[in-house]
């Protein structure tokens, strides 16, 4: 898809955004001091809400080894017999604070008694800083706004809500099927994206009655090829959380499609997350073909989209492919020594560049591959005012990425990893992100 300006593309995110049947969205903007760091702050609050509680309801959490509290919480959610709501926060995480948890659940619960639930019929989702504590008190007073501002219209107000650094909301929708069913999903996530299961967080709605058991097989499946095959800097959120919630209000007569249609939805929305990554001019794509086993085809896909040397030489259009072969070499040599390389085969945007150990490149190469890198731009970097870099486009003005393929000529499996360069707004945002 290509956009010509920022209304291009709000005009479509907001032909994506309406709400399956059964679902209300909400939100709320407080002020806040954190106590960490005494000066003023700014969060929003977003709600999900369903018209009944359901029962079939699925999450999938950060493998990172300390969780935020309401990963914690998240996971204890999914034994509960039904979900009525989300409430999602942004600015702060609510990781390994003084009294995270408690802080979590009394947002839960105060959630609950506005909408009329049981407190663990609410999940707490939270993405930000981490290690400051949760303003739970100025977050209930704001809540009875986004309680009142719950409408069955637009999920659009809740993309916008949960970002962070995000430039854009991130909204994709599908119908399913012939009987109306149709799943909508939004994602936020711009830096510290490695999901492996970036910060990142992704909410999908369903009026197809999918049931409980179902929906979370769908949901492993579709994360384990979409956010799980994505990374900007190789590092795994503490928040990272990807939760489905079906209304149950349309029949859903053929699964096969639902998975289908779930599994591209996530394709798109983790798509979206890397185009939008802090800082990122270019998106990667690598796919691996011909590898002896998943396993290797994706770790060597993330080893290259995350080797820094690379993705540096992708941001300046430099085709310095010494950088994409060290890559590879290194990700073999220490994880996969016995692989033979002896068949390895690349080529970059259609250019042939490595063939029977030997590179192949020349003048005419050189330059196709500086064109097709150009060509994969999403912006120029500009000047800094005040130390600060403002890309001058908040909007994803063309779908092209930097194509890379690797064969390695060993067995049938593959995998496509998306990934993105490393750019001097990446540094600036990352070193000023709390400040």
């Amino acid at each position: 898809m290509i956009f010509s300006s920022r209304e291009a593309h709000r005009a479509w995110l907001a032909g994506q955004a309406a709400l399956p049947a059964g679902f209300r969205v909400g939100t709320a903007r407080l002020s806040f001091v954190p106590v960490e760091a005494p000066k003023p702050a700014r969060m929003n609050l977003a709600l999900i809400a369903l018209d009944r509680p359901t029962a079939d309801f699925a999450g999938v959490f950060t493998r990172n080894a300390m969780p935020g509290a309401p990963v914690i919480i998240g996971r204890q959610r999914l034994d509960q017999p039904t979900l009525g709501a989300v409430i999602i926060n942004n600015k702060v995480a609510n990781d390994c604070a003084p009294g995270g948890v408690a802080a979590a659940e009394q947002v839960a619960a105060a959630t609950a008694a506005a909408l009329h639930l049981q407190p663990t019929q609410v999940l707490p989702s939270s993405t930000g800083v981490i290690g400051w504590r949760l303003p739970a008190e100025a977050m209930m007073t704001a809540l009875p706004e986004a309680v009142t501002s719950l409408s069955s219209r637009s999920v659009l107000a809740a993309a916008e809500a949960i970002m962070t650094t995000d430039l854009y909301p991130k909204v994709r929708t599908t119908n399913v099927g012939t009987g109306g069913g149709r799943i909508v999903g939004i994602a936020k996530g711009a830096g510290m994206v490695e999901p492996n299961m970036a910060t990142m967080l992704a909410f999908l709605l369903t009026d197809l009655a999918v049931p409980r058991a179902a929906l979370r097989r769908a949901l492993s499946t579709a994360v384990d090829g979409s956010f799980n095959a994505i990374s900007i800097d190789s590092d795994t959120s503490t928040s990272d959380s990807v939760v489905a919630l079906s209304s149950g209000a349309v029949p859903c007569p053929d699964m096969g499609a639902f998975e289908a249609a779930l599994q591209q939805l996530c394709r798109d929305l983790a798509g979206d997350v890397v185009r939008n990554g802090e800082g990122v001019h270019h998106v990667i794509r690598v796919s691996v073909a011909t590898a002896p086993n998943a396993q290797l085809a994706r770790g060597l896909g993330k080893a290259i989209v995350n080797s820094p040397l690379f993705k540096c030489a992708v941001c300046g259009n430099d085709p310095n492919v010494g950088r994409l072969v060290a890559a590879i070499g290194k990700y073999i040599g220490i994880h996969h020594p016995t692989v033979d390389l002896g068949r390895l085969h690349l080529t970059m945007g259609g250019q042939e560049i490595f063939r029977d150990g030997a590179f192949r490149l020349g003048p005419s190469v050189e330059a196709a591959l500086i064109d097709h890198l150009k060509g994969a731009e999403l912006y120029a970097s500009v000047p800094a005012v005040d130390g600060v870099f403002r890309p001058p486009v908040d909007y994803p003005p063309h779908g092209r990425c930097v194509e890379i393929e690797v064969r390695l000529g060993m067995g049938e499996a593959s995998a496509v990893v998306l990934g993105g360069d490393l750019t001097h707004e990446y540094i600036s945002e990352n070193a000023d992100y709390r400040s």
